[in-house]
């Protein structure tokens, strides 16, 4: 029973020294601010951890936990308190689990590659964690799909331990280029980068990358950047607390999983690749991007590439599956997304920077390319606090 009065005591058993986790740990954060009364109990500890001693003695309402392991799972079932796993392995299936949308992390992740003409694709994963095996089985299947063959390497250390990187190379090596290699998290994504310069691959034209997470620090530290997935932590953080309050005021939740899809794609050089055989369509596809801040219309492709509307359009479909004034507008949005994500500029800021006639237009066209208005998408990728 809780020793606060009135409120609620709960523990976090989440570790704090990665970028998915602390995104967690915000929602958390965000749940606790919308429904004052929580009293949190948090210590430092790693994702493996299996000594708990430090919450001998505590007297608290529920838990919200990572359940990585059997011992873990031993210890959630002894203390005997409501609570939610964050894991994907579902070692206490009889309680309600909250976790990303692997499968839709996947299927982004092939998507990025194919859309950039790519027909090698390869995923480097970690054995020891079910969200990794899950994405692997996931992109194999994409791939399979697609009529290619998927080429996977599962190591089983990370994080402060070494990986193999001359394996991970020889690996790389050995690959059919160009690739795409799909890392299970930003750091096998870096850790991949590191390979290409030992085997001496060049990123993003022989090896293109990209990792999950979109942990702001790794992905700016490596060389080139490092593209990525991000998840919606916060939205899973906050709908797992939500949870877990239901099941302290005695709501019953059943034990299901629930699936958080992910937010979007953060495209940088590591995947910035045009791997497509036709000279013409990758030329205007470099042209589009390098002028992507630019209020560019077809006209201008057109001349660059030297071709009629009606031929250049028909190589675009056949390529890419758009229109060229349809790739125009996806690499148009997304620099519009980019900013609404990383600024706190005003639309018509934006606008001004990437050369819109107007911040209205921007906001219209922003809606129709991606359902939701400018703010909506800036709420939704920044954290604000919402009700789920």
């Amino acid at each position: 029973m809780s020793v606060i009065p009135g409120g609620r005591a709960v523990a976090l058993l989440v570790e704090t020294s990665n970028a998915y986790a602390r995104g967690l740990l915000a929602g958390v954060r965000e749940y606790v601010l919308a429904h004052p009364g929580w009293s949190i109990y948090l210590a430092e500890h790693s994702r493996d951890e299996t000594d708990f001693t430090w919450l001998e003695g505590w007297r608290g309402d529920g838990v919200l936990a990572r359940i990585e392991n059997i011992e873990a799972a031993e210890f959630i079932r002894h203390l005997g308190l409501p609570a939610v796993d964050l894991s994907a392995w579902r070692f206490v299936p009889e309680i309600p689990g909250v976790e990303t949308d692997d499968v839709t992390i996947a299927r982004w992740a092939f998507g990025h590659f194919a859309e950039r003409g790519l027909t090698n694709f390869a995923y480097c994963g970690d054995a020891r964690f079910a969200w990794s095996l899950n994405r692997a089985a996931a992109f194999a299947e994409q791939v399979s799909a697609h009529g290619s063959e998927p080429h996977t390497l599962g190591i089983e250390q990370s994080g402060t331990r070494v990986r193999d990187r001359d394996r991970l190379a020889e690996w790389l090596r050995a690959l059919p280029k160009p690739v795409g290699v799909f890392a299970c998290y930003d750091i096998a994504g870096r850790e991949v980068l590191e390979a290409c310069k030992i085997a001496n691959l060049p990123v993003p034209d022989a090896v293109a990358v990209i990792g999950v997470d979109n942990d702001e620090i790794i992905g700016s530290l490596t060389a080139p950047p490092l593209s990525s997935i991000q998840p919606d932590t916060i939205r899973t953080g906050y709908f797992a607390a939500q949870l877990l309050d239901q099941l302290m005021t005695g709501i019953s939740v059943e034990p299901a999983m629930h699936l958080i899809k992910p937010l979007r794609v953060v495209a940088r050089q590591s995947s910035d690749i045009f791997a497509v055989d036709d000279p013409l369509v990758a030329e205007a596809l470099r042209f589009i991007r390098d002028h992507s801040d630019q209020n560019l219309d077809v006209g201008a492709v057109l001349q660059c590439v030297g071709l009629s509307r009606r031929a250049l359009d028909l190589r675009f479909d056949r390529v890419v599956g758009r229109t060229v004034h349809g790739e125009i507008m996806r690499v148009r949005m997304a620099r519009v997304a980019e900013l609404l994500s990383v600024t706190d500029w005003t639309l018509p800021q934006i606008a001004g920077r990437l050369n819109f006639s107007h911040s209205e237009y921007m906001s219209v066209a922003f809606k129709r390319f991606t359902g939701k208005s400018p703010g909506e998408y800036r709420r939704t990728v920044r954290g604000g606090i919402r009700t789920y």
